[in-house]
C-alpha cells in the first residue's frame, strides 16, 4: 500500500490530519489498532479552544458541533467558599470555549472520513516506522489477520504515550521531560443537569474539585484523590459528600445529585518529548507531550500539532520549499510549553499536594487573590484557557 502521509492512530489528532490533508489535495492513509466502536466510545477532553472550534468549522466539521457544543464564556474560580467568574470574552477580545466531547469529535470526522477521504484502516495494527531517516518511510501493519505494509513520503504518529512512533525515534536523539503529580482524579459521569451554567475549579484544603458537564443533562465532575487510588473505593454517597464540602459556599448555592453512571480515575502528569520530528517521521499530540488536565489543553495541543503540519507540507507543495517542516518541532514546541507552563500553573495553584505546609496554603491563596484581584493576571489566565495562537 503506497500513499503519500501515513497517520499511525485515529483519535482526534489522526482524524483531523487526515480531514486537513484532504482538503489540501494531498492523500494519506489512516491506521488504527481498536474498533470503530472503541474509538467512538473513550471518553477524554471536553474543552475545545477557540482556535480548535474555528478548525473544525473550517475543515468542514463543525456542523453538529454548532448545533450541540456548548459555548462558555467563562470559568469560575472558588476558594475560600467565595466565587469568582473569569470572563473570557471582555478578557481576550471575544474569545471562548466550547463544551464538545473528544468522543463526538472522533465521530463527526470518522464520518467524514469514510464519505469522503482517503483509506480509514480500524483494527489494523502499526507494528513499527522503519526508515525514517530515508526518502520512504515504511509502517509495517496487521490488519484482518494478515500483514502489510504502508510505504509513505511522510509518517505522522499520532499514536499516543505507548505507540510506536514515539519508540522509532533514536535513543540520542531523544530528550524527555517529565513530571509526575502525587495526586490523581476521581471523574464522574452523573446523570443530572450541571448545577452550574460554567465549569467551576474549586481550591479547598480537602482537595480540588472540577465541576463541568457533557451535556445540559449530564455532569461531569472530578475530585482530588491520591495516586494510585482505585474508582471502587470511593461510594456513590462519599462522593456526593467531598464534592458538597469542596464546592460549598457562603451565598447558598447549591450542587444537584444524581445517578452516577461512570467512575474513573485520571494520573496526573506532566511529559514533553523533543525533539517532535525525526527525519520524515513526526510526532503529535499525546506521542509527543501529556498536560494535567486542569488547563484543559491535551486535545487541543494534538489540534496544534497536525494543523501546523498541514500548513507546512502544504507550503512544501506549494514552493518547494521545506523550511516549515524543518521548523515543525520549534514551531510546535513554543506552543506545548506555554501550555505545559499554564497548566502546571493552575496544578499548583488549585491542588493540594501531600504534606502541603500552612505557608504553602497561603501562597496557593495568595496566587488566587491576584488572579482575582488584578485584571492583568486574569487576563493571563484566559488568554491561555482560550488558547494560545496556532503559528
Amino acid at each position: 500500500m503506497r500513499t503519500t502521509v501515513g497517520i499511525i492512530g485515529a483519535g482526534p489528532a489522526g482524524l483531523l490530519l487526515a480531514r486537513l490533508l484532504h482538503r489540501a489535495g494531498i492523500d494519506s492513509v489512516v491506521l488504527e489498532s481498536r474498533d470503530r466502536a472503541y474509538v467512538e466510545q473513550r471518553q477524554r477532553a471536553g474543552i475545545l479552544e477557540q482556535g480548535t472550534v474555528d478548525v473544525l468549522r473550517e475543515a468542514g466539521a463543525g456542523a453538529r458541533m454548532d448545533r450541540e457544543g456548548l459555548r462558555h464564556d467563562g470559568i469560575e474560580l472558588r476558594f475560600d467558599r467565595r466565587r469568582h467568574r473569569v470572563d473570557f470574552p471582555g478578557l481576550t477580545g471575544g474569545r471562548s470555549v466550547t463544551v464538545y466531547a473528544q468522543t463526538e469529535v472522533c465521530k463527526d470526522l470518522i464520518a467524514l472520513q469514510l464519505a469522503e477521504g482517503g483509506p480509514l484502516l480500524f483494527e489494523a495494527e502499526a507494528l513499527a516506522v522503519e526508515g525514517a531517516d530515508g526518502d520512504r518511510p515504511r509502517v509495517p501493519f496487521r490488519h484482518q489477520g494478515r500483514e502489510d505494509v504502508l510505504e509513505c513520503d511522510y509518517v505522522v504518529g499520532c499514536d499516543g504515550f505507548w505507540g510506536v512512533a514515539r519508540k522509532a525515534f533514536p535513543d540520542d536523539a531523544s530528550q524527555v521531560f517529565e513530571r509526575t503529580y502525587p495526586y490523581a482524579w476521581l471523574g464522574i459521569l452523573a446523570d443530572v443537569a450541571p448545577s452550574h451554567d460554567e465549569l467551576v475549579y474549586a481550591r479547598h484544603d480537602r482537595g480540588f474539585a472540577l465541576l463541568s458537564m457533557r451535556s445540559p443533562s449530564v455532569s461531569r465532575l472530578y475530585l482530588q484523590v491520591p495516586a494510585g487510588t482505585e474508582a471502587g473505593e470511593w461510594s456513590d454517597e462519599r462522593i456526593w459528600a467531598e464534592l458538597d464540602r469542596r464546592l460549598e459556599t457562603d451565598d447558598g448555592w447549591k450542587l444537584e445529585r444524581g445517578p452516577i453512571t461512570q467512575k474513573s480515575v485520571t494520573p496526573m502528569r506532566s511529559f514533553v518529548h523533543e525533539p517532535m520530528r525525526h527525519g520524515r517521521l513526526f510526532l503529535a499530540g499525546d506521542a509527543a507531550h501529556i498536560v494535567p488536565p486542569t488547563g484543559a489543553k491535551g486535545l487541543n495541543l494534538a489540534v496544534g500539532d497536525v494543523v501546523t503540519f498541514a500548513r507546512a507540507l502544504g507550503h512544501e507543495r506549494r514552493t518547494g520549499s521545506p523550511e516549515a517542516l524543518d521548523a515543525y518541532s520549534a514551531t510546535c514546541l513554543r506552543r506545548i510549553w506555554q501550555a505545559e507552563r499554564f497548566s502546571y500553573d493552575m496544578t499548583t495553584m488549585l491542588h493540594s499536594a501531600p504534606g502541603a505546609t500552612a505557608f504553602d496554603a497561603r501562597l496557593q491563596r495568595a496566587r488566587l487573590e491576584r488572579v482575582t484581584s488584578s485584571r492583568a493576571a486574569e487576563t493571563d489566565l484566559a488568554e491561555a484557557y482560550t488558547g494560545f495562537p496556532l503559528e
